[in-house]
């Protein structure tokens, strides 16, 4: 699917189509994913980059890429490993 968006002139001065097109995408794969609506991979995929050059985008922006408290770490890794 194709969705064309009007931009005024002088916004596009400054960057080439293929670039606004990208930082199109990383935004909207970015917001879906913040708000839970595509998983990683998906997300990575809609931008049109490989996992981890998604995840530094994630780190970019300040987006957590693993949701999991140090307690529920600590747990999970309890179980892993009992002592």
């Amino acid at each position: 699917m194709q969705i064309a968006i009007d931009l005024p002139n002088d916004f596009i001065a400054f960057q080439s189509a293929p670039d606004i097109q990208q930082e199109v995408r990383n935004a909207y794969a970015l917001w879906l994913y913040q708000k839970e609506r595509v998983t990683l991979a998906k997300a990575a995929e809609l931008a049109g980059v490989n996992l981890y050059e998604f995840m530094s985008l994630c780190k970019t922006n300040n987006i957590p890429v693993i949701n999991i408290t140090r307690d529920e770490l600590l747990e999970e890794l309890t179980e892993f490993n009992p002592s």
